[in-house]
């Protein structure tokens, strides 16, 4: 069974069998990030998890395609997308968060694929995309979304930058290093999303609303701990 075939320009073209597969992977991972975190030893935070990264995962796919521009070789300025991952680690930690930005690279894969090798892939979609979930280091912390987003997005950079020198160099003009090129290409969107969403980041009533958000998506997570000291107190 063919996972994937070689097309006319030199890249990898998934077979159905290999849609398959992806949509199988990223299934396991979402029920992995949500089922086998430390805090996920009972059911209803671990489907509360699910329903708020799934969630996530959808907006951040349906923003990913409202693109304020595009370059010619790929990346773009969207309307947020990429928030809406971070803030799966913001809500519940580095482990849930990059288990969850890789489902999300997965799903790029599978609707745009551009594969020329497997390292290459690697870079773009699993690590690139990967990375935004480091939002979780910063997810107890003060002024966490914003430290979180601006690691997520470096992260990215850094993949997305790597993959550009190593794999697409040779596209770079004339007389131009093709490291600089790597990072003025993929700097540009990067930085150019960034810059507006940490704008929006610092509105207080957006702030205020994600604020409440996560103490939504993290109810039962924050309950639980207070019932348990609680009856050993008792």
């Amino acid at each position: 069974m063919s996972l994937s075939t070689l097309t006319e320009d030199g890249s990898y073209a998934l077979t159905n069998a290999g849609y398959t597969v992806l949509v199988l992977v990223m299934l396991a991972i979402l029920l992995a990030a949500c089922y086998f975190t430390k805090a996920d030893s009972r059911a209803k935070t671990g489907t509360r998890r699910l329903v708020f990264s799934s969630a996530a995962i959808a907006l951040a796919f349906v923003t990913s395609f409202l693109k304020i521009f595009a370059l010619p070789m790929g990346g773009s300025v969207t309307l947020f997308s990429m928030l809406f991952i971070v803030l799966i680690g913001y809500w519940y930690g580095l482990g849930s968060g990059i288990m969850a930005a890789v489902a999300y690279g997965l799903l790029q894969m599978i609707v745009d694929p551009y594969i020329v090798s497997i390292p290459q892939m690697l870079c773009d979609y699993i690590f690139a995309f990967g990375a935004l979930g480091l939002s979780g280091v910063f997810h107890n912390a003060k002024h966490g979304l914003i430290k979180g987003y601006l690691l997520g997005i470096f992260g990215r950079f850094v993949f997305s930058f790597l993959s550009g020198l190593i794999f697409f160099g040779q596209y770079a003009p004339d007389g131009m290093n093709p490291a600089v090129y790597s990072a003025a290409y993929n700097g540009s969107y990067i930085a150019a999303e960034g810059a507006v969403t940490i704008i929006l980041l610092m509105i207080p009533a957006v702030s205020n609303a994600l604020s409440k958000i996560k103490k939504l998506a993290t109810q039962n997570e924050t309950a639980a701990p207070d019932r348990r000291n609680a009856s050993t107190t008792d």
